[in-house]
């Protein structure tokens, strides 16, 4: 019998699919969501997701295997989709018999979706529209995640609440869709579930759990933070593919506008074609994101951070943290 059977009840679907107590993944944060946080995400009932990112599919390797010593529950790898050697960590993942695959970052490139699927495994996408939603449903996708405005890191620029009215009951009837972006408290879990989410994701709210292996003063500034501070990076030239990034203004904000004109002087230059300017683009985020999370330097690194930051007031064990918004979520639809 579980403890919070009514968000259980509502969470049924989601948990089945992802093989675990709880529809509640943890998104994919670079440098943050590694062995220890995704293991302890998993070990407590959740789905801890290993961000890649960067990584080396050697480095990958290592990583999953590392998972795995440390937690026998389902977790899944986070691919980012213009990864130059995509192929290869999909090939990584295979070996490992990893159950669960998140292609982000853009539209799945040909091929993707069936080589993963090819070893068992599930696909999970993200999708800005439903019309691209109901393509990559076509196209073998079990899952979607639909993320606002309101998360950390990369973001899009609708709205959670407006992108859950839109595709929830367009979608979520017969396929099944988790809730991303803004989300901090129970209550909110709850409401997106009575829509009709299989589950939800939360990357903010996890960031500072005690097995985070963030840098004190990256927990600090999160501790500071309120939800005006989180926010959007923007696109100093129209032509460079940019995705806007939420974090904590710094100056490692300003120097990101630096790098956009510096790359876009390169581009004028010939000296890199689009796709050249994209990887460059990426490479700084993933070195301004270490700078802050492993360094600590939360000054001039990158302090990615989504607008629920505000609720994020202390170090807790990711036990603790799962215990409190299920039982917000459960208080809330007791209400009803």
């Amino acid at each position: 019998m579980s403890a919070y059977p009514k968000t259980s009840a509502l969470m049924a679907r989601g948990a089945e699919f992802l093989g675990t107590e709880h529809a509640v993944l943890c998104g994919a944060m670079s440098w943050v969501s590694e062995r220890n946080l995704v293991s302890a995400i998993s070990n407590a009932g959740g789905f801890g997701v290993i961000a890649c990112g960067a990584m080396t599919p050697d480095l990958l390797d290592t990583e999953i295997a590392a998972t795995k010593a440390l937690t026998d529950k389902p977790f899944g790898v986070n691919l980012i989709t213009m990864h130059p050697a995509l192929f290869d960590l999909i090939a990584v993942c295979a070996r490992h018999g990893v159950s669960h695959v998140v292609l982000a970052g853009g539209i799945p490139p040909k091929g993707s979706v069936e080589a993963i699927k090819a070893f068992g495994a599930k696909v999970i996408v993200f999708a800005p529209t439903i019309a691209l939603a109901k393509k990559l449903f076509r196209s073998g996708a079990d899952a979607l995640v639909i993320e606002g405005s309101e998360a950390g890191g990369h973001i899009g620029p609708v709205s959670t609440s407006v992108l859950a009215q839109e595709f929830l009951p367009a979608l979520a009837a017969e396929h099944l869709v988790f809730v991303a972006g803004g989300i901090g408290r129970g209550e909110a879990i709850a409401g997106y579930l009575e829509m009709g989410a299989a589950g939800v994701q939360l990357g903010t709210r996890f960031a500072c759990a005690s097995e985070s292996i963030a840098h004190p003063a990256f927990k600090q500034a999160f501790f500071r933070g309120n939800a005006r501070d989180a926010t959007a990076s923007v696109q100093v030239d129209p032509r460079l593919p940019v995705i806007p990034v939420r974090a904590l203004k710094n100056k490692g904000t300003e120097a990101f506008t630096a790098k956009q004109i510096e790359v876009a002087k390169r581009l004028d230059a010939g000296e890199l074609d689009m796709a050249a300017a994209q990887l460059e683009i990426e490479h700084f985020w993933a070195g301004a994101l270490r700078r802050a999370v492993i360094e600590g330097d939360v000054e001039r690194g990158s302090v990615m951070a989504g607008q629920s930051v505000g609720m994020v007031t202390r170090e807790e064990p990711v036990a603790e943290i799962f215990a409190q918004l299920l039982a917000e979520s459960e208080a809330a639809l007791t209400r009803r």
